[in-house]
């Protein structure tokens, strides 16, 4: 958890990601990237130099027309002392029985994020903090290179001008195997995902393709979040150089 920690200040210290007073939602999928954001934000509370509030919010896609159990994030949260929001949803119905989307992760993405954005604001949220980490920094700038031929990516901070709302990425330092490590040490619940598409993505295939550059090439991932620094990319460079930017609700 320290290093994780460690990782987490630097990014929201270097890219001025929290102050004083701030109301915080995080998005909890159940996933391990969410959980441990969630437990290192609560954690941090207790250090960091601007005191912030938490609220976790889960939205429930309510795959196979049921309720998602999430009793257990519930029973972190409560031990967490961070308050907890589930907002049930019909986002599998419409995606997977009523437009029947072949390719159905994009949309998915896009109509949790504006529910999480909606829930957000109305639990009095100022920040929403997402689980993004350095494996999809990496994967993201990749795909968006070789599908568009763009350099683009998701920044570590984006302001929502129609909601008033910050989007905040802590664990953009940290990799996916940091998430991994904090939840087998601390034995945070993780929620699977019933998703029929789970497991069976472009960004998958990515992550398979960058993992089989490592033992030629090493860090690659490093490597990729180095030069978007350096190169200023999509607000990644010196904190003198970021620009506010829009992104839709």
């Amino acid at each position: 958890m320290q290093k994780l920690l460690g990782l987490m200040r630097s990014a929201c210290q270097q890219y001025d990601m929290i102050h004083a007073g701030d109301r915080i939602a995080v998005g909890v999928s159940g996933g391990k990237d969410s959980v441990s954001l969630l437990a290192a934000l609560a954690r941090m509370r207790s250090f960091y130099p601007q005191p912030f509030e938490l609220v976790a919010i889960t939205i429930d896609p309510r795959f196979g027309g049921e309720d998602g159990d999430y009793s257990a994030i519930e029973a972190l949260c409560r031990e967490l002392q961070v308050e907890y929001i589930i907002k049930r949803t019909r986002l599998a119905e419409l995606i997977f029985d009523v437009r029947k989307e072949q390719n159905p992760c994009s949309l998915c993405a896009r109509m949790r994020r504006g529910a999480l954005h909606n829930a957000a604001k109305e639990a009095g949220c100022n920040k929403l903090a997402l689980g993004h980490h350095l494996d999809d920094v990496a994967e993201t700038l990749m795909m968006n290179l070789l599908n568009g031929g763009t350099l683009d990516c998701f920044m570590p901070v984006t302001y929502l001008s129609r909601k008033e709302l910050y989007m905040i990425r802590p664990l953009i330092f940290a990799r996916e195997s940091d998430c991994a490590r904090v939840v087998r040490r601390e034995g945070l619940p993780v929620v699977k995902s019933q998703c029929p598409a789970d497991g069976a993505t472009e960004r998958a295939e990515m992550r398979q393709f960058l993992s089989s550059l490592e033992p030629k090439y090493g860090n690659v991932r490093e490597k990729i979040l180095g030069a978007m620094q350096r190169k200023g990319i999509n607000g990644y460079g010196p904190p003198e150089t970021q620009t506010e930017a829009e992104e839709e609700a």
